[in-house]
């Protein structure tokens, strides 16, 4: 390691609760994203919260119960915002101790460059390498961004972030940085694949049929997509690329699976490209200096532009509802915010534009409410207020454990038919006569519960 960057580092070297002191009344503070949650300096800076007022805390899916929040339950001397809602970020906005930030997702580091300053950034890195670079690690969307605009970088080293290669702005030289801060070494948070149930099985099994050999995956969180990737392991597809705005561990499976090749993508040949990963050590040591993976600001991963120059990309996204004029809801449970657009409507207006491409959006066909009650996913209209993530301009197609519809193309009493073919049987009949009501014409005689 050469002399300069080490006396360099070692100038900067100091304590979390003088590191803090940068921090000001009236001061924006990121506090990075995901995994990353500088936990640390958080808790250096809740020691001193009472002493400050105005401040801003903001990031991107808190993982970590911030303490400032905790010191200031009342939000007298801090508001902390999410750019997208995590777990606890959900309980907190429960309690209106945390509001969330509406994006577009590839935009987000473009409005953080023309519209937000801010002050102080807090990130997680792993441990300082040869060459003087900190490298971001697991979470590559925005960071960048904000450490172009901030006034002072505090970086708190944690040696357990795996060194994930890029892509480009993936790391940060220590000669600009202001402070370091060798932290407690944090392990990092993990995200189990959530065991898939037999209705994903089913839905799983509908999406499968639409992926080619060739295709580009994106896939998210949860029991779906890992069933997914369980099923193209244990398939005959090859030569499947991986573009995605966040890497899980079924990706690592269909790569050690030799699915995942990347040979066909026309950008990020025979690389998974990718703007931030979350799941077990599994993922995590397998990114650790790995060439196989390329992290990259969220402004090229999700840009449609770029989704788009891949052949045959499937993206596969999640929704809360689905109303009969085909809007999607994602992101809320009427006015409840529950999660956030995320790059949902990024993927499936890129997978539209690219050849062969296909934007699904899957979601069982029912759920239980909080007393019991069997309650449909496909409804007439969205909940009040619920927030539409993806319009009906936008939606290409959609899958529930009753089958597939595309409906692009298709009027609105098309789209209706396809949808409530899609819908539990025990709810069409009704789902009929409200569409009726709603002026969608809809012909009865095909649906047969």
């Amino acid at each position: 390691m050469a002399v300069n960057v080490v006396s360099e580092y070692k100038s900067k070297l100091t304590s979390a609760e003088n590191a803090v002191k940068v921090v000001k009344s009236g001061d924006h503070v990121f506090y990075g994203e995901f995994v990353l949650f500088p936990r640390r300096l958080d808790e250096a800076l809740a020691e001193r919260i009472h002493e400050l007022n105005g401040l801003e805390v903001r990031g991107v899916c808190f993982t970590q119960f911030p303490k400032v929040i905790e010191k200031d339950p009342g939000r007298k001397h801090v508001v902390v915002s999410d750019y997208h809602f995590s777990g606890i970020s959900r309980r907190l906005h429960d309690q209106n101790l945390c509001n969330y930030v509406p994006i577009t997702y590839h935009q987000s580091p473009r409005f953080i460059r023309k519209y937000i300053q801010p002050d102080v950034a807090f990130i997680t890195t792993s441990a300082m390498d040869k060459n003087g670079f900190l490298n971001f690690g697991l979470a590559n969307s925005v960071t960048g961004a904000n450490l172009s605009k901030a006034k002072k970088i505090v970086v708190e080293i944690n040696e357990n972030v795996p060194y994930c290669l890029g892509g480009n702005f993936e790391s940060i030289h220590v000669s600009k940085v202001d402070y370091i801060v060798e932290g407690s070494n944090f392990p990092l948070i993990e995200v189990p694949p959530a065991p898939g149930k037999d209705v994903d099985r089913k839905i799983a099994g509908h999406i499968l049929k639409e992926i080619e050999d060739g295709a580009t995956l994106q896939l998210g969180i949860g029991g779906l997509p890992n069933l997914i990737g369980e099923m193209i392991a244990a398939s005959d597809l090859k030569d499947i690329g991986i573009h995605t705005e966040m890497l899980v561990d079924s990706c690592v499976d269909l790569y050690e699976a030799g699915r995942v090749t990347g040979r066909n993508k026309n950008i990020d040949h025979f690389k998974m490209a990718y703007t931030f990963a979350m799941g077990t050590k599994k993922l995590y040591d397998f990114l650790h200096l790995n060439p196989a993976g390329a992290s990259y600001p969220v402004n090229y991963v999700n840009d449609p532009r770029i989704v788009a120059l891949n052949p045959k990309v499937v993206a596969i996204n999640n929704a809360v509802e689905v109303d009969l004029f085909s809007q999607v809801c994602s992101e809320s449970s009427g006015y409840r915010q529950i999660s956030g657009t995320g790059g949902q409507f990024d993927f499936i207006f890129g997978a539209f534009n690219s050849k062969g491409g296909k934007g699904i959006i899957a979601l069982t066909s029912t759920y239980k409410d909080k007393d019991g009650n069997l309650k449909s996913r496909i409804v007439p209209t969205l909940k009040p207020g619920a927030i539409v993530t993806v319009p009906r301009s936008i939606t290409h197609y959609v899958a529930t454990e009753y089958g597939i519809a595309m409906l692009k193309g298709k009027s609105t009493w098309q789209r209706a038919e396809e949808l409530i073919n899609l819908a539990h049987p025990d709810f069409r009949d009704e789902l009929i006569k409200e569409a009726d009501k709603m002026k969608i014409w809809v012909n009865s005689n095909k649906h047969d519960a």
